[in-house]
């Protein structure tokens, strides 16, 4: 499936989370970023509106935030 406008982020990974959120939002309007810490369960379901943000307890990307 092909989802509207940019689909990863492999630069951020290592940044802080919310800088992280404002700046996949701000570069493409059709998603809404969301903070999820390592470890927790997440629903498997793919959404071209989604791009799930993984933070270790620091608050800092681990993996590449894409849509899905």
């Amino acid at each position: 499936m092909r989802c509207a406008g940019k689909d990863s982020w492999p630069e951020l990974v290592g940044a802080k989370g919310k800088a992280a959120e404002a700046k996949i939002e701000s570069e493409n309007e059709f998603v809404e970023a969301v903070i999820v810490k390592e470890g927790s369960f997440v629903t498997q379901d793919f959404r071209c509106d989604r791009v799930r943000v993984w933070v270790d307890k620091h608050g800092t990307v681990t993996r590449v935030p894409t849509i899905g």
